[in-house]
């Protein structure tokens, strides 16, 4: 019995699941939209990378200038 109605709750789930597939058909003008969306957020996180890593870069200048005047230091 309960090999039964799990059969047929499976079966009634993917035809539900199936129906609102066809129904989901998305114009041009939003496919559009969400393809510009897309690419706003890309440019965002590509922004924010190269911020993050031009400050890296200058930490470690910083670090390399003051670990060669502590070292120039240490000559004299």
């Amino acid at each position: 019995m309960k090999r039964i109605a799990t059969f047929i709750l499976l079966a009634v789930l993917s035809v539900a699941a199936a129906i609102p597939a066809q129904a989901q058909r998305i114009s041009r003008e939003e496919n559009a939209r969400q393809s510009r969306k897309a690419i706003k957020h890309q440019q965002k996180m590509l922004n924010k990378a190269n911020k993050k890593q031009a400050k890296a870069m200058k930490k470690a200048g910083k670090a390399q200038r003051k670990a060669t005047r502590k070292a120039n230091r240490r000559r004299r």
